[in-house]
């Protein structure tokens, strides 16, 4: 049945992704915030079949830590399901990404729509340049800026440095933190076709102020309140086991 669920789910966000992103590519004359609003309905509508298929959703804790002015949100990355619900929890945002994304049919052209930071991932100095440059622009414009810490899906259980391109950018323009922890990946894991059905659990943290303290001090402050949080809600044993 796991299957069988998983692939009702998959067969229909193709379907409907075929049908569209012709539609969003009609939005490219409107403002970011027209182009936004309609393209995350792309997002929103994956979450929905989500738990309508396979009984996946979600519940958040911490709302009241949003604040009232954009952010840098700190995200641990376990799988594919925290680039569609951010979209749905916090406001208009955009992500850093590695540029060869924009060139996937239909998904990256929405990407690109959405003015992301698309780094070059080939050239450290290159990549940092490109954060440091368009991550200020986008925060200036009133955008919140979404940063996958460890730079790469990390599986359940593990761990990888937090890099210092999302703290760097917080030093330099003094935006404050906003750190989130969630569960996603023990039940929508990292290249797996299966969807487990249960609640993932995501929690945001109250916002670190960043005026002041070096980066370093900004990673390990997100760091310590992210991992410990995800101590807490993770449903599995010690062991590693579910």
């Amino acid at each position: 049945m796991l299957f069988l669920r998983s692939l009702s789910y998959q067969a229909v966000i193709v379907v409907f992704t075929l049908f569209f992103a012709p539609l969003c590519l009609l939005t490219y004359p409107f403002p970011f915030e027209t182009r936004y609003n309609f393209i995350r309905r792309w997002a929103q509508f994956n979450l929905w079949w989500l738990e309508k298929t396979c009984g996946l959703g979600y519940r958040v804790s911490g709302a009241g830590n949003i604040p009232d002015g954009n952010a840098i949100i700190f995200c641990k990355h376990q799988s594919v399901w925290e680039t569609l619900a951010l979209q749905d929890i916090f406001p208009p945002q955009v992500w850093l990404l590695k540029r060869e994304l924009l060139w996937v049919p239909f998904f990256g052209w929405g990407l690109a729509l959405l003015e992301p930071i698309a780094i070059d991932r080939k050239s450290r100095r290159e990549a940092m340049r490109q954060l440091l440059e368009q991550g200020e622009e986008r925060l200036r414009d009133g955008r919140w800026v979404v940063i996958f810490p460890e730079g790469t899906r990390v599986a359940p259980g593990q761990k990888k440095p937090y890099q210092k391109g999302g703290a760097i950018l917080a030093e330099k323009t003094g935006y404050p933190v906003v750190p989130v922890a969630h569960n996603a990946g023990e039940f929508w894991p990292r290249r797996s076709f299966i969807k487990r059905p249960g609640t993932i659990q995501v929690v945001i943290g109250p916002p670190i102020e960043t005026r002041g303290k070096t980066y370093q001090e900004i990673n390990r402050e997100a760091e310590a309140w992210i991992e410990g949080k995800l101590a807490e809600i993770s449903t599995l044993r010690p062991d590693g086991g579910a």
